[in-house]
């Protein structure tokens, strides 16, 4: 990144052009971006990868939630290797409801979500729809 120089300064503000307003928000980025990255490896190099990872998606499966609009629930399900059935028995909610909620045509009562959340050991929000 080039010097960044102030247009103005005083004791309060400080104004900057608008290319170097950019380039200061871009390296942030970068800086946060390594600092995630760093923090994961070092989470891997202490438990183990498997371990680290077995909470995250791969990125097949984040495709299809993002990309195809994919019901999270029914991506969770398939990466806990669960049939439908299944987890709705574990969850307490029925199959037909269940369906349902992975067709899209029900939202799921929050109730309901937190079941199944509960039951694929996931957060509530990593149930909330893609946007």
């Amino acid at each position: 990144m080039n010097a960044i120089r102030p247009i103005a300064e005083t004791a309060e503000t400080v104004t900057l052009s608008r290319a170097d307003f950019e380039a200061m928000l871009e390296a942030l980025e970068d800086a946060e971006d390594v600092a995630v990255l760093e923090a994961a490896a070092a989470e891997e190099a202490r438990v183990g990868k498997d371990v680290a990872r077995a909470e995250s998606l791969p990125v097949e499966l984040v495709e299809r939630m993002i990309l195809g609009g994919e019901s999270p629930v029914r991506i969770w399900r398939e990466h806990r290797g669960m049939t439908g059935k299944a987890l709705a028995a574990v969850a307490g909610v029925s199959s037909a409801y269940l369906s349902e909620i992975e067709a899209g045509k029900k939202p799921g009562s929050f109730d309901a979500m937190a079941k199944l959340a509960k039951a694929l050991g996931v957060s509530l929000d990593d149930l909330a729809p893609a946007e």
